[in-house]
């Protein structure tokens, strides 16, 4: 018998049972993967992230790979650039991009070595239930094999946004907004060395292009367009992504022209931001199956290595007979929620690719001024408090960095009001 059934041994299982093992919990996650395999990703983990992985003693396995450290953040609001970079985490003051394939493995055998039992190549089908509705367990299927049953008192859905666990349950979504963009990504080496140490966005009218340096010499690059777009974009994925960043941005189109594309075009349209209740009797979500976002932004992987952290205290807390369930388990969706909301807001706002005057001009100042530009780029790392920095007072405090007739034209005033 165990005590805990994690579906899904990526980004947010693995950490939450490696987690509850360290905790004396007795785990068993299933995926129907094998590691080392990739998945849709744009990679990115924010310093805020990196603090944790070091603190579980698993950033030092991470940097040994070679994943080349990102310590620049540059940002053009079409011709406006915003340059800077978040103040550190603790000492983690650097951001990293690797390859799924690496930090997924890494992730499923520090599960591993804490205790937790992992079962690779096993699907699950459906949920197991007692009378009253309350989960006890999972049926599962081996690759190739028969159809059987696990169970335990608790099942964590760690399955990504298209969960079993979510559905099967009808885990109710709430602050949903629909799919924003559809993004193509692949890779590509012979990039500019100065691009070595740098995440580079463009933000130019209807698209938004990405790059971050990852393993092997490679540079992940992105191309996001509305989601209205997808059925031109999917007609000639390669065509529509290379207009894309000839128009976004010039300078990379020559680049790229230079350089060697060393992968197929992978992407997604499916990108709904949402949060779900997650949990219920006997069952719980983290991760992407609970909380997801547009990845402009970045966030995924981080968000998920802090609600599994979350959601790790909150059920030993329960075993440990500190909280009952629900008390344990709505302070838990409590603590991610407040740690989320207004991230998840401006991400949706930005990946709208629609900014209001006020925003607008807030750029202006990002640009003006490297020490805004650096606590801007710390909310979205994750070591400034969004709250702090999107307080009515503080953007106040920045829009008066503006000159005057900058005022005025925000204003509809002469002057400075």
């Amino acid at each position: 018998m165990y005590d805990v059934i994690v579906v899904g041994a990526r980004c947010a299982g693995s950490p939450l049972a490696m987690l509850l093992a360290r905790k004396g919990h007795r785990v068993v996650v299933l995926d129907r993967a094998a590691f080392p395999r990739d998945t849709v990703s744009t990679h990115y983990i924010q310093p805020s992230g990196l603090s944790r992985l070091a603190r579980w003693g698993l950033l030092d396995r991470l940097t040994a790979t070679g994943c080349p450290p990102v310590t620049e953040a540059l940002w053009w609001f079409g011709e406006t650039s915003v340059r800077g970079f978040a103040p550190p985490s603790g000492d983690i003051g650097f951001a990293l991009a690797p390859r799924r394939t690496v930090l997924d493995a890494l992730l499923v055998d520090a599960a591993r070595e804490a205790g937790a039992e992992i079962r690779e190549r096993c699907t699950v089908r459906s949920l197991v239930r007692d009378e009253d509705g309350t989960l006890t367990g999972v049926r599962f299927q081996r690759e190739g094999g028969a159809e059987e049953t696990l169970r335990a008192p608790v099942v964590i859905g760690a399955d990504g946004r298209n969960s079993i666990v979510a559905r099967q349950t009808g885990a109710a979504a709430y602050h949903t907004r629909p799919p924003l963009t559809v993004v193509y990504y692949t890779y590509w080496r012979g990039l500019s060395p100065e691009r070595r140490h740098r995440n580079e966005v463009f933000l130019e009218g209807d698209k938004q292009i990405g790059v971050i340096p990852t393993h092997d010499d490679a540079y992940l690059v992105q191309a996001a367009r509305p989601h209205d777009f997808f059925g031109t974009y999917r007609s000639d994925i390669e065509r529509h992504y290379l207009k894309a960043v000839e128009e976004a941005a010039p300078s990379l189109a020559e680049e790229l022209a230079g350089a060697e594309r060393v992968e197929r075009f992978r992407g997604s349209a499916t990108l709904e931001n949402f949060y779900r209740k997650p949990y219920g009797p006997g069952w719980a979500l983290v991760g992407d199956a609970g909380y997801h976002k547009d990845p402009l932004t970045g966030q995924g992987i981080s968000d998920a290595w802090r609600d599994a952290e979350f959601l790790a205290e909150a059920l030993d807390t329960v075993r440990g007979g500190g909280a009952d369930w629900e008390t344990a388990l709505s302070a838990y969706e409590r603590a991610r929620n407040a740690a989320s909301e207004l991230i998840y807001d401006f991400t949706c706002e930005a990946a709208s690719f629609e900014f209001d005057p006020m925003t607008r001009q807030l750029v202006r100042v990002l640009a003006e001024h490297r020490d805004e530009a650096d606590r801007f780029f710390g909310v979205i790392a994750g070591t400034v408090p969004a709250e702090r920095f999107f307080a009515p007072d503080n953007l106040l405090s920045m829009l008066g960095r503006l000159p005057g007739d900058a005022l005025a034209e925000l204003t509809g005033t002469e002057g400075t009001p």
